[in-house]
């Protein structure tokens, strides 16, 4: 398990030392400057470069040892014969690159390749007749690289190679990945509706959505035309204490969130007798009817409810032998997993502390009976089971009406949570993601979350990647992946340093890129990117090779004069008016985002003005060129909500694959579902949408909407 400490600052460094400082950071993969959003080059401090260095677990804690460890790293890497992960893209020529000494790159060498179902490749080769790819010369030793063709056919998948030599055996995993993931032959122009679970609401949900909400969205917006509904991620929280629903902060990216279990649609709960009484008693039912006259979700007192059903649903399906057992029982010995997670649960339960906090033991992983309580055990197999089942209900019935489920991925995971334990040797501790400071984030960004280990990654072959990323394209038909730029770096805030003295850290994006193309293929998804932001070129240049659809947003794109109001729409896009980290469209409208980062002290008062004044001369030219393309009047005042009829036509008859909409924007909602770098300053993942689902439905302004979405679309 990594030890966890503060990053030691250390001396001033002379200019020897700071040269010994920056190599040893590009050797183990930190940049030690980069380009800002307004494109001014931005070099990390030394202090930044030496607490990301300790975090990657590299002790470069006094000044003598850098030029030691710079000398010590650069002979590992050279000494490596096989790199951790190989990729082999098809269509190619698949081939193996090695690197040895000079005085044994002539021997004979044997490659023996297991394939993912099993079937051993064997092949020789004798590496005198290969040529010299590269040269160099370490320690005084020359290394010299070649490249081994592979004969034979290679499926696609995971496979494990070895390669065998007199001098020893090597191994790699080696991805065999189309070079472009998953696309339909004929995707078309679509549209769809992006609405936060938690937030749609009805007359017989508890007070937030459910799964039978989302299932009962879905099945409307396709009467309405649209083929596709997007949500944000529907995995578990802790919801007790601490009590933390932010939908990008879970517990796990391997389960999902018995939150938004429909305790209705349960089976077992018309046959038994003590939870039917509970749920239709005066009492539960009044507790539930204030959960839905609050204007905002009470994630706490929701969750207690339905935990209280669903404690009572456990004990009577264990409790005896039945055909529901059978499939529970069967459910969990072709998932073990969930038998782990849920002893995990049980132990934060039992403990109220931190896992962080546990004895050695347990901190490393193991967890023996007494650590637990049994029913509180059976009650999250059991949760885990119900909610794998309503979302196999959900994204069935969807699929078979045509019609596409939009995930999303989150880009980390809460370091307390049960995939920082099980998995806690991918992760570093001793840093948090974020991102460095901006023209909005004047301070940079610290998200909290323990970033994932690169290299520890790739010597696994990237499998909690896999299966992450299955759990979800199981039931996703579209999954977008939150941060895409991770992928190829992300920067790393040290602990006890604040956001602003941070540092990228790079990744192995084609590696990531060849399990994200195998898995879209494996399931017949549709992959997109979130790359907005300070994106470098090489980012949406990847996304273009490997057929991963991006993003616009058009309140991201929006410039005041001179410059272009926005970019043309990219055909391969998913386009949208805005996100759920943006303020809604009536609100940047209103500029009431301009007020909101003043108050924050994102903007100071002097800076208003200004913000003011080009976001009226945005809002002038978005007027003009809607006005050209026939999509709104050239005379008399206008209101948000005609900019927005207009704004929508313009990404509706654009060439874009995918127009999503905000439900928030249709009902002109001017209060954000979340202000990015806020907690208790703003009320964040937690305000319900303004209609319920029924009023939703009979709302004739809102159908005209969608319809004129639809009209366009089809043209």
């Amino acid at each position: 398990m990594a030890t966890i400490h503060t990053a030691i600052a250390m001396p001033h460094l002379d200019k020897k030392q700071l040269g010994a400082l920056q190599k040893l950071a590009l050797a183990h993969g930190i940049q030690t400057e980069y380009l800002d959003v307004s494109q001014r080059t931005q070099r990390a401090s030394e202090e930044s470069l030496l607490g990301t260095l300790n975090a990657l677990g590299v002790p470069a804690r006094r000044t003598p040892d850098l030029a030691s460890l710079l000398r010590q790293t650069l002979q590992a890497r050279a000494q490596e014969v096989l790199p951790a992960v190989q990729i082999v893209w098809q269509p190619g020529t698949p081939t193996l690159s090695v690197q040895l000494p000079r005085r044994l790159a002539n021997t004979a060498v044997g490659l023996e390749i297991r394939s993912e179902s099993g079937e051993m490749l064997r092949q020789d080769e004798n590496l005198g007749r290969l040529n010299v790819e590269n040269r160099r010369r370490i320690e005084g030793v020359e290394y010299v690289t070649k490249h081994i063709p592979i004969r034979g056919r290679l499926p696609i998948g995971y496979h494990e190679l070895e390669l065998q030599s007199k001098h020893g055996q090597h191994r790699t995993h080696l991805i065999c990945a189309p070079v472009r993931s998953y696309s339909r032959r004929s995707e078309g122009r679509r549209w769809g509706v992006f609405a936060p679970l938690y937030a749609l609401h009805s007359k017989r949900s508890w007070g937030a959505g459910d799964f039978g909400d989302l299932q009962n969205f879905t099945e409307w917006i396709s009467t309405q035309g649209g083929d596709t509904v997007a949500t944000l991620p529907l995995l578990p929280a802790f919801l007790d204490d601490p009590c933390e629903p932010s939908p990008y902060s879970p517990v796990s990216r391997l389960f999902w969130n018995e939150f938004y279990i429909d305790i209705e649609a349960i089976p077992e709960l018309h046959a038994c007798p003590a939870a039917l009484r509970l749920v239709r008693s005066r009492a539960f039912e009044k507790r539930c009817q204030r959960l839905r006259d609050s204007e905002l979700v009470n994630y706490r007192e929701q969750m207690a409810a339905k935990r209280e059903v669903l404690e009572i649903l456990s004990r009577f399906v264990f409790s005896k032998p039945s055909r529901r057992r059978d499939l529970l029982e069967q459910h969990l010995q072709a998932q073990p997993r969930i038998g782990d997670y849920a002893r995990f649960r049980a132990t934060c339960e039992r403990h109220g502390t931190s896992w962080t906090q546990w004895s050695a033991r347990m901190r490393k992983g193991t967890l023996l009976e007494n650590d637990f309580d049994p029913a509180v055990r059976n009650y999250h197999l059991y949760a885990q089971w119900i909610a794998q089942e309503q979302m196999e209900d959900l994204s069935s019935t969807t699929r078979q009406r045509g019609l596409r489920l939009y995930l999303d991925m989150p880009l980390g995971v809460h370091s307390q949570g049960y995939d920082a334990w099980r998995e806690q040797a991918l992760f570093a501790f001793d840093a948090s993601g974020g991102a460095p400071p901006d023209s909005v984030f004047t301070r940079g960004q610290d998200w909290g979350f323990a970033p994932l280990h690169p290299e520890r990654c790739r010597t696994t072959g990237h499998h909690y990647l896999k299966n992450y990323l299955r759990h979800h394209l199981r039931h996703a038909s579209i999954l977008r992946i939150d941060h895409i730029m991770g992928l190829h770096r992300l920067y790393w805030v040290p602990r006890g340093m604040p956001a602003n003295h941070g540092a990228y850290v790079s990744y192995p994006a084609e590696e990531q890129y060849a399990v994200l193309s195998i898995e879209s293929h494996r399931h017949s998804a549709t992959i997109v990117g979130e790359n907005l932001g300070t994106v470098p070129p090489e980012v949406d240049q990847s996304l273009k090779r490997h057929r991963i659809r991006g993003m616009f947003v058009s309140q991201y794109e929006v410039a005041p004069p001179p410059r272009k109001l926005f970019r043309t729409v990219p055909k391969h896009s998913v386009a949208s008016l805005n996100t759920h980290d943006m303020p809604p469209f009536a609100a940047f409208c209103a500029g009431l985002d301009l007020e909101d980062r003043l108050d924050l002290g994102l903007l100071k008062p002097d800076e208003l003005p200004a913000e003011q004044l080009a976001r009226s001369r945005i809002l002038a030219s978005l007027r003009k060129l809607l006005h050209r393309q026939g999509t709104i009047g050239d005379d008399g005042p206008f209101s948000a909500e005609d900019l927005l009829t207009a704004g929508l036509g313009h990404l509706s008859i654009s060439s874009a694959e995918l127009v999503l909409i905000n439900l928030e924007d249709l009902l002109l909602e001017v209060q954000s579902q979340n202000v990015p770098g806020t907690t208790l300053e703003r009320l964040n993942w937690c305000r319900k949408t303004r209609l319920s689902m029924e009023q939703l439905k009979r709302n004739r302004k809102l159908r005209d909407l969608l319809s004129s979405v639809n009209s366009q679309r089809a043209r």
